[in-house]
C-alpha cells in the first residue's frame, strides 16, 4: 500500500459515500485509476466492507458495557468465540492478555437486557468461570477510522 492508497483509504473512512470521481479529484488520479486501486484494496482485504454509522440510542440501545470474560482453559476458546458470534448484543469480541481471556463491547436496551445477556447467555457458555461488567456512563470518543502506519517513521 503506497501513500495514494493510504489517502484513498482515509477518504473512504471519512465518507464511504464519496464518489470515485471526488476521490480522484482529491488524490490527483483519474477515476478509472481510483476504481482499480479500490478494487485491489478490497481484494487484499485492506477495505473489508462499507457501512453507516448510527446512533445506538435512536435504535433503542441505551446501555453500552464492556464485559471481561475469564475462560478456564484455552480448549474452550473456539466454542466461546462461536457462541459469541451469534449474539447480536455483542459488537466486539477481543481475546486479550491479562486477567481476562476476552473483552466484549456490548449494547443492550436497558440493564435488564444486559442482565439477561450475562445470566442466560454468557455465563452458560462452557468454560466461562467469571465475568466482570463495566457500564459506560458517557462516551468521550468512539472512532472506527484507522490511520495507516507510516513506514520508516520514527515512533
Amino acid at each position: 500500500m503506497d501513500a495514494l492508497d493510504a489517502n484513498i483509504v482515509d477518504l473512504l473512512q471519512a465518507d464511504a459515500r464519496m464518489t470515485q470521481q471526488a476521490i480522484a479529484h482529491k488524490v490527483g488520479l483519474s477515476q478509472p485509476s481510483v476504481a482499480e486501486r479500490i478494487r485491489k484494496l478490497e481484494e487484499a482485504r485492506v477495505i473489508t466492507g462499507y457501512g453507516a454509522r448510527v446512533d445506538p440510542r435512536k435504535l433503542g440501545k441505551d446501555i453500552t458495557a464492556f464485559i471481561g470474560v475469564v475462560i478456564e482453559h484455552p480448549r474452550y476458546f473456539e466454542s466461546f468465540a462461536k457462541k459469541v458470534m451469534g449474539l447480536d448484543e455483542v459488537l466486539e469480541c477481543h481475546r486479550v492478555a491479562g486477567e481476562d481471556s476476552y473483552v466484549l463491547k456490548v449494547r443492550t436496551e436497558d440493564t435488564q437486557a444486559l442482565d439477561r445477556l450475562l445470566v442466560e447467555n454468557l455465563r452458560l457458555i462452557a468454560g466461562v468461570t467469571r465475568t466482570n461488567t463495566t457500564i459506560v456512563l458517557a462516551s468521550i470518543k468512539e472512532e472506527t477510522r484507522v490511520t495507516p502506519a507510516r513506514k520508516g517513521a520514527e515512533p
